[in-house]
């Protein structure tokens, strides 16, 4: 793999992200999100949201309204039920991403399915390209296979927008999967004049050396390569962003 490293390198560590705790939720948000605001932590290019979501049994958001975002939604465990104003009920359990384009305006809601375990998610925000898109929903399986020890491309659109499976996002920005067992070695590249978002989800990961654990993150300018090794069963989430 090379050893070209990108430049503009900076680490959010699991434990300095903000945290929303009530009853029936403990969320940890890498970037300012309800009353936690960091004026340095507003997003990364249109990526403007990764929330860690653990839901209580039977708890969950009610209905509530958005507009004008990308909304992603990956459950790392449990099952989440879905409902929205567009008439959608669905459960989304691991393996699934759902893809929600608020568009114009769309009214949801999201409760763990299950009265007994917890449902543990990573809901994410990416800016469109503009305002006024129609809303829509999209639910997908991505098989296991796909992402073992190589990059499983969830959504895409613009210039990272290609055939496959991926589902289409309005923004130049594309998410992908990996999960990694001990020693597997990926490599992430971003071209000249884009940029890169690692996040781990789960495990541990050597991103360049250095050690990373669930809820780390590392941005970055490209072009170049950072390169992964995994420490333990991992699983890394990675932005390319325009």
């Amino acid at each position: 793999m090379t050893t070209k490293t990108p430049t503009d390198l900076t680490v959010i560590r699991a434990d300095s992200r903000g945290r929303t705790r009530l009853g029936w939720l403990d969320s940890a948000h890498s970037f300012s999100f309800g009353r936690y605001h960091d004026p340095a932590r507003m997003g990364f290019r249109s990526l403007r949201v990764i929330n860690d979501d653990v839901i209580a049994p039977g708890g969950g958001f009610g209905e509530h309204p958005h507009a004008d975002m990308e909304i992603l939604t990956w459950v790392l465990e449990g099952v989440l039920r879905h409902g929205d104003s567009l008439a959608n009920s669905e459960l989304l359990v691991p393996g699934e991403l759902q893809r929600m384009s608020a568009g114009t305006g769309i009214r949801h809601s999201e409760f763990n399915a299950s009265d007994t375990e917890p449902a543990r998610l990573l809901q994410v925000w990416i800016e469109p390209d503009r305002a006024g898109h129609a809303p829509r929903y999209d639910q997908r399986a991505y098989p296991a296979e796909g992402r073992a020890g190589r990059w499983q491309t969830l959504a895409a659109g613009g210039s990272r927008a290609g055939g496959g499976d991926a589902m289409r996002v309005h923004q130049d920005a594309s998410l992908s999967v990996a999960d990694l067992g001990p020693d597997d070695a990926l490599g992430f590249t971003v071209e000249p004049g884009r940029f890169g978002y690692l996040h781990v989800a789960a495990g541990s990961v050597r991103i360049d050396g250095g050690l990373y654990h669930a809820g780390d993150a590392v941005s970055f300018a490209g072009p170049g390569t950072l390169n992964l090794v995994g420490q333990d069963k991992a699983q890394v989430l990675a932005f390319d962003l325009a």
